[in-house]
């Protein structure tokens, strides 16, 4: 097997947060293509389509013009963008300017580096060759399935597996730089089916994977709805209570009709904190909302919001803990907040 057996989260050298934060420019935004997806997967909120209606959350496409001020406005900050993520909710393949997006960020000179998150139903060669064309360094492949009955079952949708394993072989081979990963729910597979993941996805990619389900929906209840008790985390680490979400010191989301969550996780709009067509990202970024949530994870209040409270992806997915340092940081955004206002 040619891939590394690893996530496609980079658990291994990651900068310690509490030596860097607070940060002047943020290290990863999401920003989101298209809120709706192709597949009505079981496991995920966007899967849900009456369920996401009763939200009243806007679905469609991001306006490119929008798209491109977000872009625009990160070079407001004092340093480049050090990852962009095209991805949150949706399928981003559905947008039919995704690999345009990708080249305007690449051309911008305020972005570092690029990657998304795709179901790869739409990794046609054609726009694989868009897509590559344009720059991006990271496509990570989620397989829902090792047959067509088991892409059926727990997306509702009719893949020909060996077609969509000739589109991912058809990536790999024209890759050049861009790393390809990918992953699966091992909760679906037995002890032969994840063998047969190494075998068909180990000599086409550059990592894979075999992740467990993860309750990091906030409301959104992955054990029932799917019919499996968790045990363990995504990596199969162990699960923990974490008082501080760390992700709100380092990243924000744009969603799809402009609007900009403070969670990349925030599927039910419960945690807008902006607007980034009417607001600069840097204005949002040091906003007195954004700061007020962080300085409330700070202080042990996380869970006084009903939808940070109700996170699993804390206690099951979590790449950093900073829970140890809080007061100390505390100290430090207090006096950020007062130098902001002067």
């Amino acid at each position: 097997m040619k891939a590394q057996l690893k996530p496609r989260i980079n658990l291994e050298n990651r900068t310690p947060l509490e030596q860097v934060i607070p940060l002047s420019t943020p290290y990863v935004l999401f920003v989101d293509p298209a809120n709706t997806c192709n597949f009505r997967c079981s496991f995920c909120p966007t899967g849900d389509r009456e369920l996401i209606k009763s939200t009243g959350r806007w679905q469609g496409r991001m306006d490119f013009e929008v798209y491109k001020k977000v872009i625009d406005d990160l070079g407001d900050f004092d340093k480049p963008l050090k990852v962009l993520r095209l991805y949150k909710e949706g399928e981003p393949l559905l947008h039919t300017q995704f690999a345009d997006m990708v080249r305007y960020a690449k051309n911008s000179g305020h972005v570092e580096y690029i990657d998304t998150t795709t179901n790869g139903y739409l990794l046609t060669p054609d726009r694989v060759d868009q897509i590559l064309d344009a720059g991006i360094d990271r496509i990570n492949i989620s397989v829902d399935g090792m047959s067509k009955e088991q892409y059926w079952e727990l997306t509702r949708t009719k893949v020909d597996f060996d077609d969509f394993v000739s589109k991912v072989r058809y990536l790999y081979e024209h890759k050049g730089n861009c790393e390809i990963c990918v992953k699966i729910p091992g909760d679906i597979l037995n002890e032969t089916d994840k063998q047969r993941f190494f075998d068909t996805f180990g000599d086409i990619a550059d990592r894979v994977s075999i992740e467990n389900f993860a309750p990091c929906w906030p409301t959104f209840d992955i054990e029932e709805r799917m019919g499996i008790q968790i045990t363990e985390g995504i990596y199969g680490n162990s699960i923990m209570d974490t008082q501080v979400c760390p992700y709100i010191f380092y990243s924000v989301a744009v969603n799809s009709d402009g609007s900009v969550s403070l969670c990349f996780l925030d599927w039910a709009r419960k945690l807008v904190i902006g607007n980034a067509r009417t607001t600069s990202l840097k204005d949002i970024w040091n906003s007195a909302a954004l700061q007020q949530h962080r300085i409330a994870h700070l202080e042990g209040r996380r869970k006084e919001n009903p939808t940070c409270a109700a996170c699993g992806q804390l206690s099951h997915c979590l790449p950093d803990n900073i829970d140890a340092h809080a007061q100390n940081l505390l100290a430090k955004f207090v006096d950020n907040q007062a130098i902001i206002k002067t």
